[in-house]
């Protein structure tokens, strides 16, 4: 299926010369004078090598044809990440080179959508909030202001993020999956 360079997104996966490309980060550039360009930086998915590509926005280029379906995460070893099918109970196991930056962020029986090329695991997109308990952070320092600049802390999964002055170590909290960062007090 041929879709326009402007409209590829992070986690599709894109067919060139006859190989399998996964999107990394996908940005429209659009300079003040001149033709604006799709900044695409992608994985080959045989080999893991990155490589970026720049297409005018108005290029065609190749989407492959995926399956997304939704699975449940079981547990990591050795091999990689465990997954299995919610439907059908088949198990699949998704290399750690896939995962990527996301790994941290993986809890048990968390739902996640991975996308099949031939039944073969080439991307996988989590939900986007995960709710981790903050493990270690400086003190609150009396008269500081809400609005005030956030404090680094380091969350059960071992990430380090920013939060605002009033949350204590014990405290749940909601981040987003991207990229780490605070987005509310748990609500449980």
């Amino acid at each position: 299926m041929r879709v326009i360079a402007s409209s590829i997104r992070k986690g599709n996966v894109i067919e060139q010369d006859g190989k399998l490309y996964v999107v990394l980060t996908a940005e429209n550039i659009h300079p003040g004078k001149g033709t604006p360009v799709s900044q695409i930086e992608m994985r080959r998915i045989s080999d893991g090598v990155k490589i970026s590509e720049r297409y005018k926005t108005t290029d065609q280029v190749e989407k492959a044809t995926i399956e997304e379906r939704n699975f449940n995460y079981l547990y990591q070893d050795a091999d990689g990440f465990h997954f299995m099918n919610n439907e059908t109970y088949d198990q699949v196991q998704v290399p750690k080179e896939i995962v990527g930056s996301s790994a941290p962020y993986l809890q048990e029986n968390m739902t996640v959508k991975l996308s099949m090329h031939d039944a073969n695991p080439v991307a996988i997109q989590l939900p986007q909030r995960a709710t981790l308990e903050v493990v270690e952070t400086e003190p609150v320092t009396k008269g500081q202001t809400a609005s005030s600049s956030y404090k680094p802390a380091v969350l059960s999964n071992g990430v380090r993020t920013a939060v605002p002055p009033h949350i204590s170590a014990g405290t749940r909290i909601v981040v987003m999956t991207e990229d780490g960062s605070y987005v509310e007090r748990a609500k449980d």
